[in-house]
C-alpha cells in the first residue's frame, strides 16, 4: 500500500476535502458521543474535520497527526470559527496522554492508515470506564460510470501502487481488530449522499489524495491534474458534480475490566 505524505498536500487538503457532514454528528450524539462537556482525543486529525464537529458541539478536543503541515493548517480552519482544538505531534499508538483520560476516542479517515491492534490498546489505555472508541469514514463511491470511477482509472494510470480505487465505503474487518483487542458492545451504521463539488475543487479534492498528492511528485502531480481536468471537460462537463459518498461508523464500548 502506498503510504502517503498527507503533509506535502496541507493546502489542498484544507481547502478542498470536505469534512464529516453535520448527519454524522447528529447520529452519533445517539450513542452519546459528542455531547457537550465530554473530553475527546482524535486519532489522526489532519486538518481536523472531526475535531471541529466536536468542538462546535460542545466538547473538549485534543487532535493528534504526526504531520505538523496538516496541523498548522487545522488550527487556520478552528480560529476562522472561534473555535478551540489544543493539536500536538503523536502517534495513535504512542498519544502521550494520561490512562484513562478520554470520554471518548476518535478516527476520522485513518484507522487504515495505523497499526491497527497497537492503536486499539492504545484507545482502550486512554477511555475513562464507559468511555467509547468511534472509527469513522467518508469515502467517494466508484459507480459504473460515475466521475468518482473515471478518476479512480486515472489515478491509477499515472500511479500503479496506489491499490486504494474500487472501495464501498464499508469496513467490517474494523470489527474484528476491535474484537480482538477486548472492546465490546460493537455497533455500526452507514448512508450515503451526494457531495456537490465544481471542477476546480474536485481537482484540488483528487490532488489531496493519497494517490496523488500523497505519493507523487510536483511534475507528476501536475501532469496529472492536466489529465484530470481534460477528462472533466470530455466526460463530465456539468458546472456542479454530484459526487456520490458513503458514511461509515463502528462504535466499541471500553471492555468493563482490564
Amino acid at each position: 500500500m502506498v503510504q502517503p505524505d498527507f503533509g506535502a498536500t496541507a493546502q489542498d487538503y484544507a481547502r478542498h476535502r470536505a469534512g464529516f457532514p453535520d448527519s454524522l454528528f447528529e447520529r452519533l450524539a445517539k450513542f452519546e458521543i459528542g455531547l457537550p462537556g465530554q473530553i475527546l482525543l482524535d486519532l489522526g486529525t489532519g486538518t481536523g474535520t472531526l475535531a471541529r464537529g466536536f468542538a462546535r458541539r460542545g466538547c473538549q478536543v485534543f487532535g493528534i497527526d504526526i504531520a505538523r503541515p496538516l496541523l498548522d493548517q487545522a488550527e487556520i480552519l478552528d480560529a476562522a470559527e472561534g473555535l478551540h482544538v489544543e493539536y500536538r505531534v503523536a502517534r495513535a499508538e504512542d498519544t502521550g496522554f494520561s490512562d484513562a483520560s478520554m470520554d471518548v476516542v476518535a478516527a476520522g479517515q485513518c484507522w487504515h492508515w495505523f497499526d491497527r491492534a497497537r492503536a486499539a490498546k492504545e484507545a482502550i489505555r486512554l477511555l475513562r470506564p464507559k468511555g467509547t472508541l468511534v472509527v469513522a469514514h467518508f469515502d467517494w463511491l466508484p459507480i459504473a460510470g460515475n466521475v468518482v470511477q473515471a478518476t479512480e482509472t486515472l489515478i491509477e494510470s499515472h500511479n500503479p501502487d496506489w491499490k486504494l480505487g474500487g472501495g464501498v465505503g464499508m469496513y467490517p474487518q474494523w470489527l474484528g481488530d476491535l474484537h480482538a483487542t477486548g472492546f465490546c458492545g460493537l455497533e455500526t451504521f452507514s448512508y450515503d449522499l451526494a457531495v456537490p463539488y465544481t471542477h476546480e475543487k474536485w481537482r484540488g479534492r483528487v490532488r489531496a489524495s493519497a494517490g496523488v498528492g500523497g505519493s507523487l511528485s510536483e511534475e507528476e502531480i501536475r501532469a496529472f491534474d492536466k489529465a484530470l481536468a481534460r477528462l472533466l471537460a470530455a466526460r463530465y462537463p456539468a458546472e456542479i458534480l454530484d459526487v456520490a459518498h458513503r458514511v461509515f461508523a463502528v462504535i466499541a464500548h471500553r471492555p468493563p475490566k482490564l
